[in-house]
């Protein structure tokens, strides 16, 4: 075994092999255990040449004296690892210490299979991936280990200065406590024994200072215990206060501050040309070419790449570690004999560069044929297992796979304009689901948020849509979001590309051919193209597609057999003849969507099923005789691993510049900024309430500048679906990429005011929460419309089955009880657990904030329930001994119940099952009843039977029956006149 370890120079011998980032192995080092996880960080110190595991309670701590390595391991979407290896070089750290910390990084990189991005870190100069491990600082302290200095002891507290630079990640400098090391354009902070003052230049940014708070945060809270006052003191403010006169008091008195003197630094790297240099035999030499291109790159070769600030080394997959290490040498001697000190060093395998890298070539394939070998990992997987240890899942991740989630409250009210030329037409709620590709559509839905109305405002453009009229429908909307001063989310959205919550919206959707806007008409006129547009009584053929009642679509495709594809059920019709046809990959629910699909395309017409194989020659003369057809499932582009940046732009927007911002949090959101949230299947633009509106209305426009640009390399879609989210106004499936704090969002002032009332009050302070916004109405008509504008229920002939909406009960329970302070959006909408059973979907159960009032309610042990909620319907004058404080919210919520009298509630005198509610027998529950119940939830009639004659009738158990699709429940529930 140790001779495979040699052989293969891993990292660690093997009695002190670490569990480096696979899940389920831990090992024991020199008697301490360590467990490795998917995502994390490791840490090593070097100590006399080998490296050290540091403990996790000392992460982040560092000393001026040692050198560290530092393994970020990231567990990505598609299921693979994603290695970054960073060594840090304190800047007493010895030559020898830093060169053993460089060789152990690359073989760290060896064991790991050979794919992981290497950075080299220099005290004071660290990248600012490197720094946003360890947010908000790092703050080196003086000693070392293997250098000869000891770790320095805490003493009684030092009063010290610190300089504080950057916006997104802050760069922490300890200066000497002088009046000399203050200057205008940089932030300190002056830590003194029972206040820290935070001083801001007048040239320093409102984000710098933000910024800095967080650091005045992390020493109070490391140094004073968290107990001891801040103070913000703003430069070119005399004595204005009792705090700006104690803070110059520390150095002797105020005086003019002087002219910032320009540091070794604080110097800038000069231009300096990109240089492509090859290694061999330690020597690196010049590449000669006209320009670089990835065909200048040698796979059995190590490369520098000198961009100047920025020093990649690029090795080649066949070289060996040696040829990797003497690069890596040559490279320092490059940094050392120019005098760049600043110079960032990064070194990257074949197969695995970096975007920067990629992109300071003229020309790079999208993809590369790289035989990437599991060799380094596979050894110290038999290694391990040898050893008994567990090493399931070693050598690769799986893949993540989840099931796309709409994160939007979809029982919301819905209005849909077509636009005809300049302006936009109505559509009445029979057709507002009904689309045509020639045309482009503005839809407004409003929904109930956290603490107010929230709005989404989209444009859908259809393939054969003209460009002036999506030009129009985008300005159209652009004025309806700023009606609402800007606090609807916006979204621009293609034909093909539309994301989850479009469909979970619309629920129902079908998309015709052709057209009927005047655009449209008139530029198959000019151009002498025939009108394909879709006729009730001509040929068509539909794709059928979704995951289920609440999301199915149907399309119009070419009459033609390779329209077909055994992945998806189609309707065909001919005037009055109607196919249906199911691929034999299809399930029976997707089977159960063309029937609900023809209830919209082909009514109270009956269809002739066809199977994929054993078709009539009448159905394939419909489509001109058989040919081939696919079977794949037609994929859509995957939601990526998110990445945020934030924009800087110039002359308008022509100038787009972007900076990413790692390890993100809700922090990295200033008011004052747009950022772009790219999940490679959507993109966000964050726009914050300081800016200004000119640049709120170029908000799509910069989206999809940064789809043009595609900055990460990625191939991103023209088309991919772009939304404009206003702060204060984020919709849940933007929130869900953070640890989401809403107040936060709607707190008042910039960045640093809001940040400075955080750090000194400890916590978010509560805000005064807007009242729900009145809705606002386009065209005349209200965005609440009436039953004829917008319902969630549909129609169907009457042997077919029918989709359900809200029920009487409930729009009572919701209009009396809505409370909205209840309600969080990034997860499911609560139910009432006792009057709908827990296996019961959202679509009958609907989400609504007085639901989440009374589940609190329902959930209580019935000792407290009875308390709550009267047993009794009548509603008889409360005791003395009974009547609860006036201020009580006992108080508050029985009363409210009293006075609407729950009829769902139990009476005394009947029954109740395991499920808490009322038992009726079937012949008074059934539609036909002679006798019939009433004060029931008409639409859940099968829960109000008793478990035993529940199974006798159904034939199963009330859970087996909850599992069952939706539309197979309700067709039993049809056969037994329940429904």
């Amino acid at each position: 075994m140790n001779n495979v370890v040699r052989k293969h120079c891993f990292f660690f011998s093997l009695d002190s092999l670490p569990a480096v980032i696979y899940l389920s192995i831990s090992y024991s080092i020199n008697g301490a255990n360590y467990v490795s996880v998917y995502s994390g960080i490791e840490i090593w110190r070097i100590e006399n040449f080998h490296p050290v595991p540091v403990p996790k309670s000392s992460y982040g701590k560092f000393f001026t004296g040692d050198s560290y390595v530092i393994l970020k391991t990231t567990a990505l979407k598609s299921g693979a690892l994603r290695h970054d290896i960073h060594y840090w070089l304190g800047k007493d750290t010895t030559q020898d210490e830093a060169g053993a910390a460089a060789v152990k990084t690359v073989e760290l990189d060896a064991a790991l299979g050979g794919r992981a991005v290497q950075y080299r870190e220099v005290q004071g100069h660290e990248t600012e991936k490197f720094l946003s491990y360890f947010k908000p600082c790092i703050i080196p302290q003086e000693g070392g280990v293997a250098s000869g200095f000891k770790h320095v002891q805490e003493e009684e507290h030092k009063t010290r200065l610190f300089v504080c630079r950057g916006k997104h990640v802050v760069h922490v400098k300890e200066v000497a406590f002088a009046r000399s090391s203050l200057n205008h354009d940089d932030i300190f902070v002056l830590d003194t024994k029972s206040k820290i003052f935070q001083f801001n230049g007048s040239n320093s940014s409102i984000q710098e200072r933000a910024k800095a708070l967080e650091v005045v945060q992390y020493i109070k809270d490391t140094y004073h215990d968290g107990k001891c006052e801040v103070a913000a003191i703003e430069d070119g403010k005399l004595m204005a206060d009792a705090e700006t006169g104690e803070f110059w008091g520390f150095f002797g008195g105020f005086a003019p501050l002087p002219r910032k003197t320009a540091s070794d630094e604080d110097k800038t790297v000069k231009s300096h040309p990109t240089k492509l240099l090859s290694v061999e035999k330690g020597q690196a030499e010049p590449v000669e070419a006209d320009s670089l291109t990835r065909e200048l790159l040698d796979t059995n070769k190590c490369y520098i790449l000198d961009c100047g600030l920025e020093v990649f080394v690029w090795m080649g997959r066949n070289t060996s570690l040696d040829e990797r290490k003497s690069a890596s040498r040559a490279t320092e001697e490059l940094i050392r004999g120019s005098d760049r000190p600043k110079s960032h060093i990064i070194r990257v395998i074949e197969g695995f560069e970096t975007v920067i890298f990629r992109s300071k070539f003229e020309s790079w394939p999208q993809s590369t044929n790289v035989v990437v070998t599991e060799d380094g990992r596979g050894k110290v997987a038999a290694l391990l297992q040898r050893q008994g240890v567990n090493v399931k899942g070693l050598l690769k991740a799986a893949p993540l796979k989840e099931e796309p989630q709409p994160y939007i409250d979809c029982t919301g009210n819905l209005q849909v304009w077509r636009v005809n030329g300049q302006e936009k037409v109505l559509l009445p709620a029979s057709d507002q689901s009904k689309f045509y590709s020639g045309d482009c559509y503005i839809s407004q839905y409003s929904y109930p948020g956290e603490d107010k109305e929230e709005y989404l405002i989209g444009t859908w453009f259809g393939k054969q849509s003209v460009e002036e009229e999506r030009v129009s429908a985008v300005s159209l909307a652009s004025k309806m979001v700023e009606s609402t001063k800007f606090m609807a989310a916006q979204a621009c959205i293609h034909e093909g590309s539309e994301p989850i919550q479009f469909f979970s919206i619309f629920q129902s959707f079908i998309v015709f051919k052709g057209g009927l806007s005047d655009g449209y008409k008139n530029y198959i006129a000019e151009k002498e193209i025939p009108d394909g547009t879709y006729t009730e009584d001509g040929v068509a053929l539909f794709r059928v597609q979704g995951s289920g009642p609440d999301n199915m679509q149907a399309i119009q495709v070419e009459v033609v057999a390779s329209s077909l594809n055994s992945s998806y059920c189609y309707i065909l019709h001919s005037g009055s003849i109607v196919f249906t046809w199911a691929g034999n990959l299809t399930s029976p629910d997707d089977q159960g969507l063309v029937e609900r699909q023809l209830d919209l395309i082909k009514p109270n017409l009956q269809s002739k099923p066809q199977k994929e194989g054993s078709e009539s020659e009448q159905f394939w003369e419909l489509l001109g005789g058989k040919s081939e057809y696919p079977s794949q499932k037609i994929s859509r582009e995957p939601e990526g691993d998110p990445h945020l940046f934030s924009c800087t732009f110039s002359k308008g927007i022509v100038l787009l510049q972007v900076m990413e911002i790692y390890n993100f949090t809700q922090d990295d959101l200033m008011t004052e900024d747009i950022c772009i949230l790219d999940c490679h299947s959507d993109i966000f633009v964050w726009v914050g309430q300081q800016v200004d509106t000119k640049n709120k209305l170029q908000a799509l426009t910069i989206g999809e500048k940064f789809l043009e640009h595609d900055f990460l390399l990625e191939n991103l879609s023209r088309e991919t679906p772009i939304y404009m989210v206003i702060e204060g106004s984020e919709p849940p499936f933007f929130t869900r990429f953070f640890t989401w704090d809403s107040a936060k969002s709607t707190m008042h002032g910039n960045s640093f005011q809001r940040k400075l009332t955080l750090v000194k009050k400890g916590s978010t302070p509560i805000m005064d929460k807007p009242k729900r916004r009145i809705p606002v109405s386009y065209g005349g008509r209200s965005s609440v419309p009436d039953k004829s504008q917008r319902s969630r229920s549909m129609s169907f002939s009457p042997d077919r089955v029918r989709v359900r909406g809200r029920s009487p009960a409930f729009n009572a329970l919701a209009a009396t009880f809505e409370n909205p302070n209840n309600r969080n959006l990034s997860t499911p909408p609560p139910m009432v657990r006792k009057l709908y059973p827990k296996s019961v979907t959202p679509d009958s159960a609907t989400k609504s904030a007085a639901i989440a009032a009374l589940t609190a309610t329902f959930e209580q042990p019935p000792s407290a329930r009875e308390t709550i909620i009267p047993r009794s319907v009548k509603v008889s004058p409360p005791t003395p001994k009974s009547t609860p404080e006036p201020n009580s919210k006992e108080n508050s919520m029985s009363s409210r119940l009293e006075s609407l009298t729950i009829q769902e509630d139990v009476k005394e005198d009947e029954a109740e099952d395991e499920e808490g509610l009322p038992i009726y027998p079937y012949e008074r529950l059934k539609i036909t009843s002679t006798d019939p119940v009433s004060e029931i939830d008409v639409t859940k009639r099968e829960t109000y039977l008793s478990s035993e004659e529940f199974k006798e009738k159904f034939g199963m158990k009330k859970e087996a029956f909850y599992k069952l699709p939706k539309w197979k429940q309700n067709k039993l529930k049809m056969a037994l006149q329940l429904f």
